[in-house]
Formats: structure tokens, sequence, C-alpha cells
């Protein structure tokens, strides 16, 4: 094998390609990164973890076509390091030489019989606006849960209707819905996913920034599949096993008591009263006609406090939150002012958003942010 190609293409799909490599890999050959060179002109790299798989796609020169296995991190450290000329790659036996410029490395080769042959990509099921995308999966994912030992909470549950795709994502203490639109290969699609939190957040970003993303979805078929394609780069994933809970019915029907306030003034308000706000002691928002005061902070700790101007519809009424939950559900709105809607103090309060101060809830995401009781 034996190819040419430009450092910087280089650097930046080796780099792709290896960021889900796994850092205590099962078997060794899943720490490497799969090169094929053919003879039209083309680079096929990819990595697998038996649960996640990327492929992209590169030009090259290609003197002689090859397939290879070499260490992925280690790839990617070299490929971004090497100064700004073409790089040449040839396989010498069981060795590797890269060469750029005055730089030179030989890398040692992995038997690459023993790679795991990499799932299918499933047929496109439809396609998604590259940077709404982004967006909707960044305000779902800051509410599933990190914790390993509940699985299925640490997953984004997908629904598709027809042109709709809704996400979801818990973590029992708060509760995200993001609606999106996207165009879908057949009008009356109808299909259920529930995916990994942290791998659609990272196809999010690094496919997001492309015009269009296309999503394969394979169910019922023995595997269940999801995969995601974009400017000559591919990934796929399992999806996660098990029934979600019902988290829809957790939003209210009515809210007798709301509150609408400046999003970015009370984002920045809640970031300064935190900073009294011992770990897992919460910030108490009290609402009352014409403003709120967020406090945090008691008896002879540091204390702090800031009143904000806002409208409120229905009796006074304060609230407790968790501060990173509170700034996490406010950091993910992005309309001008947020409406905050109660049944009871100690019920989970709804954040949505609106684009002006006595207009009508026009969000597509909706944010359910349980409270912390405090004593009166």
């Amino acid at each position: 094998m034996k190819f040419r190609v430009e450092r910087d293409v280089l650097a930046d799909a080796v780099t792709w390609t290896a960021r889900t490599l796994p850092s205590r890999p099962p078997v060794p050959v899943l720490a490497g990164v799969r090169i094929e060179a053919d003879a039209a002109g083309t680079l096929h790299l990819s990595s697998f973890d038996y649960e996640v798989s990327a492929r992209s796609e590169i030009p090259a020169e290609v003197s002689e076509p090859g397939v290879v296995l070499v260490s992925g991190r280690l790839l990617a450290e070299i490929s971004r390091a090497l100064p700004a000329k073409p790089v040449d790659v040839v396989l010498d036996g069981s060795k590797v030489t890269v060469t750029c410029g005055a730089s030179r490395f030989t890398l040692l080769t992995m038997p690459v019989d023993e790679y795991p042959a990499l799932p299918v990509m499933p047929s496109i099921s439809g396609t998604v606006d590259g940077d709404e995308l982004t967006q909707a999966v960044a305000q779902v994912t800051v509410a599933a849960s990190r914790d390993d030992t509940l699985p299925l909470l640490t997953g984004v549950r997908m629904e598709i209707e027809g042109e709709k795709i809704t996400l979801l994502a818990t973590d029992r203490y708060r509760l995200a819905l993001r609606e999106l639109t996207w165009r879908p290969a057949t009008p009356d699609m109808s299909a259920v996913a529930l995916v990994r939190a942290r791998t659609l957040s990272d196809v999010a970003k690094s496919l997001g920034g492309s015009q269009t993303v296309n999503i394969a979805l394979a169910t019922g078929t023995g595997i269940d599949l999801i995969g995601f394609e974009a400017a000559g780069r591919h990934t796929t994933s399992l999806l996660v096993d098990g029934d979600y809970p019902a988290v829809r019915r957790l939003f209210p029907d009515e809210t007798p008591i709301h509150a609408v306030v400046s999003t970015h003034a009370l984002a920045e308000a809640a970031k300064r009263v935190a900073l009294v706000a011992e770990r897992n002691t919460p910030i108490r928002l009290s609402f009352t006609q014409g403003q709120v005061v967020l406090d945090a902070g008691q008896g002879d700790d540091a204390q702090a406090s800031e009143a904000l101007e806002s409208v409120l519809v229905g009796e006074d009424i304060s609230v407790a939150f968790n501060p990173q939950f509170l700034q996490d559900g406010l950091s993910a709105l992005t309309t001008t002012f947020v409406r905050l809607s109660f049944t009871h103090p100690n019920k989970p309060v709804e954040f949505t958003g609106q684009e002006t101060l006595d207009g009508e809830d026009a969000s597509d995401y909706r944010y359910l942010l349980v409270p912390i009781r405090f004593a009166s």
C-alpha cells in the first residue's frame, strides 16, 4: 500500500474516525483505525467498538492499493503534529512509514484479518437540517442521565411520526423534550428508537456542520441500528434495548400560575447567586407581582440575592432548584424570554420560551425540572 494525501485532510479524517475509540478496548485490534486505499483514489478509514462504528472517505493519490490497521490515537496525534505539507504513507512488511517534509514516523501494524466486519449502514430513512439537529440534540441531552447503572436513562428517545421527530431525555430530576421537522423517505413513517445520549451528542457535533444529515434506522431486524451520514462520513450505533418510561404524562395539562422573565437576565443572575451555594444546596426563586428574587445561602454561610423584573400571572409562589439543573435549562432555551409554569411549589416546573414578554408560548422545546423542598 502506498498513497499521498494532504496533511489537513488526513488529520481531520483520522481525528474524526478515531474519536470514539475505546480507551480500554476489549481486544487490541479495536484500538486501531482501518485504512483501505483503493485504485480509484479514495481512502476509506473506519473504527468500531462493537457498538459504535465510524467511517470516512477522503481523496488521495493512490500508487498501490491496500489495507492496513494502525493505532488510531497515535496516528491522529501524529497527523495533527505534521507540518503543512503532503503526507506520504507506505506499507513495508509489518510497518507503516509516514513521511511529511523532514518528518518521518514508523508505526507497527495490527493484524487486519482479526478486525471485525463493520455493520452495514441501513437504508436512508430521511434527512434533517444539520444545524437544527445540532441544536435539538444539545437541548435534550442535558437532561439525559450520566449514571451507567440506569442504561435506559442514558439514552435519548427518538419518536418519529411523519415529518416530525420528537427527542426526549430524563435523569429522573428533569425532563427535556424537543420537536423538529425532517424530510422522511416515506410520508407515513412511524418509528421509535432509543439512542445513547453520548453517541447522539457526538454525532450532532461532528456532523451537524453539514447542510443536511441523513438518518438511517433499522429496527425489528434482529439488530436494531441507527446510522447518520453527512459529507462522506458515516456513523452507526446499536440502539439501547428496553422500554423507556412513559415520561410525556409528566408534563402538566394545566398550570394555574406562570411567570415570564428575560432568559439571559435570569441565567446571569442564577450564575452569580450560585457562587455562594454550597454543593447540593439550592437557589430559591420567589415570584411576586413585578419581580422575582433569587437567593442562596443561609445562616452563618455566605449569602447572595438578586431581584429581576418579571411578569406573574396567578398567586405569589416560591420554588428552589438545583443551580446546575436550572442553568442547564436556561442555557438550552434560544428565546428572549422564559416562561415558568407552576401547578404547586413542590411539583415539577415547566420551562418554555417565548419571544415577547406578553406573548404566547411558542417554543418547540420544553424542560421540566423537579424543585427541591425547602423549609419555609
